[in-house]
């Protein structure tokens, strides 16, 4: 459509995780584009109203997709529609996702045993909206079935406008590893964007998916979970070089902050509970951070969560200053005494 991104850097639509308030952080962080948690047809044809808090959209986070998923031609074609009446950037089609709930319906990853059927879904929702449709699949079904080559420009003809691939089978699900020399092949059949997901942990593995690999970008998605830090760092090596982007305490705690708020902005003080689950991310490796955590999944109410953390990076810091005092009196020490000698 027209949105236009160099290099990239998308996160990856997460049943459970990609709310409005972490795609906002991440959004706010560096990522280029996100995507909501994956919805059913059924539930969007049967029940709109429900699924409210799960296919709003704030300006703050566009450009955004929302992602649905169906093995039914009808079912998909009429919540399309429904979708892109709400205004997303993208209307994103999931047949990627391995667990055996989604596959048992023949949708997700189970559509890759049906390539043929795949293209016509495809096909029938492009026909059926004016908003660009993007497509997220693996290499095939196993290593035996591996459809990719062959399917992809099929999708693209039948007007899929952004292809994102996880370089895993069904068969794999999260296990070994995602084979990027799949993007450099398959970069020679296709000519939409080429995303490349799976196995990015770290920024420099990001930097190699789009070097080595040849990707046109990559999305992001369990390495975000915890640390959407990871956006800010990826996109400093690859706009600027520089992979030593460290994440500061006051960050950390400053972002959590901004997170509980949207949260309880979009989900209300009700959903305090549902947050604790971030808590773990943003304090990882601090000092005493598990029994910090431990107090901060007893409290209910945000003032109370911002004094305990702000107390908390308060105290860091001072230990941190002291530290360096410290070590620069012992170095002045050193130095006069070296002088002596």
């Amino acid at each position: 459509g027209n949105i236009e991104i160099s290099n990239p850097v998308l996160l990856a639509p997460m049943e459970k995780v990609t709310d409005v308030p972490f795609r906002s952080i991440c959004r706010k962080l560096g990522a280029d584009m996100v995507y909501t948690e994956f919805i059913d047809t059924r539930q969007i044809n049967n029940n709109l109203n429900r699924l409210e808090h799960k296919m709003k959209i704030w300006d703050r986070e566009r450009p955004v997709g929302i992602q649905v998923y169906s093995g039914d031609i009808k079912s998909i074609v009429k919540a399309a529609k429904k979708v892109a009446a709400l205004n997303p950037d993208v209307i994103d089609l999931n047949f990627g996702c391995w667990v055996d709930g989604i596959v048992s319906q023949n949708a997700g990853a189970g559509m890759l045993r049906f390539p043929d059927k795949m293209v016509e879904l495809a096909r029938a929702v492009v026909d059926a909206v004016d908003i660009p449709v993007t497509l997220k699949t693996r290499l095939g079904w196993d290593d035996d079935s591996i459809v990719i080559d062959e399917l992809a420009p099929q999708l693209e003809e039948a007007g899929i406008q952004a292809l994102a691939l996880h370089c895993r089978t069904r068969e794999q699900g999260l296990r070994g590893s995602a084979d990027w020399s799949r993007i450099t092949n398959l970069k020679k059949y296709i000519t939409i964007p080429l995303i490349l997901n799976g196995d990015i942990k770290t920024p420099q593995d990001a930097k190699n998916a789009m070097e080595v690999a040849g990707a046109d970008g990559i999305m992001i998605g369990r390495a975000a979970i915890g640390n959407p830090f990871i956006f800010k760092q990826v996109r400093s090596l690859i706009d600027k070089g520089s992979d030593n982007i460290e994440i500061s305490i006051r960050e950390r705690i400053e972002t959590c902050l901004e997170h509980l708020s949207m949260n309880i902005e979009y989900k209300g003080h009700a959903d305090l509970q549902e947050f604790r689950k971030h808590y773990a991310g943003y304090l990882r490796g601090l000092h005493e951070s598990k029994l910090l955590h431990k107090q901060l999944v007893l409290m209910d109410n945000y003032d109370e969560i911002s004094n305990e953390l702000r107390s908390y990076a308060a105290k860091l810091l001072n230990e941190e200053h002291t530290q360096q005092v410290h070590t620069d009196v012992t170095d002045q020490r050193m130095f006069s005494r070296d002088g002596l000698l």
